[in-house]
């Protein structure tokens, strides 16, 4: 049986997605991918790429998801699954490329910088 793989990461979120032919049964770090985000809208957004190929009853994915917290994860799960879904089929890029759906996110937390409460948010500035 052959099985398709893409990575995925976001924040401090890494998603390793695998994909094989089936009647689209998807696995969250061995629960159910509703169970596993009870009803986070934002997981919705991590099956667009099934969505945008026309393929969401087509492949079974076997997802592992570790660090960072469920939008990060949700968001690593999305770039996994497209990177799959275009290993799966190269002509599926033309269909994921325009929506963004194979772009990395690179935005990260800024690090906190000596002599300031924050990575921007400077201490009480008192005159007297």
């Amino acid at each position: 049986m052959e099985q398709f793989y893409g990575t995925g990461r976001r924040k401090a979120s890494v998603a390793r997605v695998f994909l094989r032919p089936g009647e689209g049964k998807i696995v969250v770090n061995d629960k159910d991918f509703q169970q596993y985000f009870r009803g986070l809208v934002k997981a919705i957004y991590a099956l667009q790429g099934f969505r945008e190929t026309g393929t969401l009853g087509r492949y079974d994915a076997y997802i592992t998801v570790s660090g960072g917290g469920p939008s990060g994860q949700a968001d690593a799960i999305k770039l996994g699954i497209a990177r799959a879904l275009v290993q799966a089929n190269p002509d599926f890029r033309s269909a994921l490329k325009p929506k963004g759906l194979l772009t990395r996110d690179a935005r990260e937390v800024e690090r906190k910088k000596a002599g300031l409460k924050k990575a921007r948010r400077a201490p009480q500035f008192s005159k007297r």
